[in-house]
């Protein structure tokens, strides 16, 4: 059975490495004539990337490069890879729970704080796997979550909500929680530029030093 790959947390360039690694790891373990094309297509990145990440671990003994007919290449986890794809998995679930744990405690802390304020009607800034643990624990609250205000996305709704590019065409709201893994800091800026700061909700896990007055 393929591992799904969290990458619930913002990470740094070996923890990219490591997952980019696992998710290679994982296609070819489950599927037997993977090609450097489907490779690239699972990363989503171009096929010469694709190559060198291959070619890393090869390098690095994980995984082993068999030619077939037609200049056709087959490619198979070695003992080594085995090794490696069961230490990856265990580390990235393990962080994965922990994000989450830690998460949860965050917007519970964030949402209680609306109730008390009467900030009723909450937009959330950035969509990312915050954002869905976001709109699951609000559903402990009497909160309306309108929608998500996000500049790079390019979907219209996400969560069976709407999806803004600017903020001033986000409509009526009380509150707008930066839910944006990636880009929290940017996000942060564009919102005390254009809003009262009393209506930016910052969750600790981010890490941003949040100034209301």
């Amino acid at each position: 059975m393929n591992t799904l790959v969290y990458t619930v947390q913002i990470m740094n360039n070996s923890q990219k490495e490591d997952t980019v690694t696992l998710e290679i790891l994982q296609a070819i373990e489950s599927k037997k004539d993977v090609t450097q094309r489907h490779l690239a297509h699972k990363l989503d990145v171009a096929l010469g990337l694709a190559n060198s990440y291959l070619k890393r671990c090869v390098h690095k003994g994980l995984v082993k490069i068999q030619q077939a007919p037609a200049n056709r290449y087959f490619y198979y986890l070695t003992p080594k890879g085995f090794t490696e794809k069961t230490r990856l998995t265990t580390e990235f679930l393990g962080n994965s729970f922990n994000f989450y744990r830690i998460a949860c405690e965050s917007l519970t802390e964030i949402f209680s704080e609306c109730e008390n304020k009467g900030q009723k009607k909450v937009v959330y800034c950035g969509i990312s796997e915050l954002t869905e643990i976001a709109s699951i624990r609000a559903l402990e609250f009497d909160l309306i979550i309108t929608g998500t205000l996000d500049q790079d996305s390019k979907k219209e709704t996400f969560l069976h909500l709407p999806v803004w590019k600017k903020t001033a065409d986000i409509g009526e709201f009380d509150a707008c929680l930066i839910t944006s893994l990636v880009k929290a800091n940017q996000y942060y800026g564009l919102l005390v530029d254009n809003m009262d700061k009393e209506k930016i909700l910052v969750p600790s896990i981010l890490g941003i030093k949040h100034i209301t007055n």
